[in-house]
């Protein structure tokens, strides 16, 4: 019983790949003008680098591709428990923390009473220190990919591209409106989920997945075609240079 609800998750994302991976559709390759749908695929994923490698190698691309089933199940179990207490459940971060603290401060005042008691000495309680390096390294990490993210924003903005541009703001108009219809919890929770089933989905049916991928964006790309005969390609490009005046 104990093997059977640990593996639990990992037969079920199992099951859910093999029947994605059923249902694909079996297309003929779209050619563009570069070559083949293969040739293109291999320069789109990183040309004969795998998976694994693509996610940086490591621990958390064996997470995420579910190298140790026992581990990617349990992060993805603790997620889901999360999502439901805050979710489901309405539990409230500061709720939570405090029941946490509460119960801690309870065992460690029950450890140094009985322990007093029965040693007849106080004794030495345990005490959870966090090192300062910790906190250090998750900010440097978080600020790095906010100015990341922000030096990218600003590089679209100024680099006078209206492709981009419409682009990243039809981007973030996408996202807002999938926030007026969920949380920011939810939607991470989605994105983790997609992290943990999609790479290995991927992994596992790497040519369908490529195939069906060109089919779909062969079609994307010729209607964008149109749209940018029709209507961006009208646009007037670069700086208006007014007349000076004499």
């Amino acid at each position: 019983m104990p093997e059977h609800s640990e593996n639990a998750a990992a037969n079920i994302v199992d099951s859910i790949v093999d029947a994605i991976a059923d249902n694909l559709p079996k297309q003929k390759s779209v050619r563009f003008e570069d070559g083949s749908i293969s040739d293109q695929a291999k320069r789109l994923f990183g040309g004969q680098k795998s998976v694994h490698h693509v996610l940086g190698g490591g621990k958390s691309a064996d997470v995420l591709l579910w190298r140790n089933k026992k581990i990617s199940s349990s992060v993805l179990a603790v997620a889901t428990a999360v999502w439901v207490f805050f979710e489901w459940l309405d539990y409230h971060f500061l709720t939570i923390a405090c029941f946490v603290l509460v119960l801690g401060m309870v065992v460690q005042f029950a450890w140094s009473t009985f322990a007093g008691m029965l040693n007849g000495s106080p004794s030495k309680v345990p005490r959870v220190e966090l090192p300062d390096e910790l906190f250090a390294n998750i900010g440097s990490a978080i600020g790095t990919q906010v100015n990341k993210f922000l030096g990218t924003l600003q590089d679209v903005s100024c680099g006078r591209d209206l492709k981009n541009f419409l682009l990243v703001i039809a981007g973030f108009f996408a996202a807002a409106i999938i926030g007026s219809w969920c949380n920011l919890l939810t939607v991470i929770y989605i994105g983790f989920v997609c992290a943990h089933t999609l790479p290995v989905l991927y992994e596992k049916n790497q040519e369908k997945v490529d195939e069906f991928l060109y089919n779909t964006l062969g079609l994307l790309q010729n209607q964008y075609q149109k749209l940018d005969k029709g209507v961006l390609g009208k646009v007037p490009k670069g700086i208006i240079k007014l007349k000076k005046s004499d």
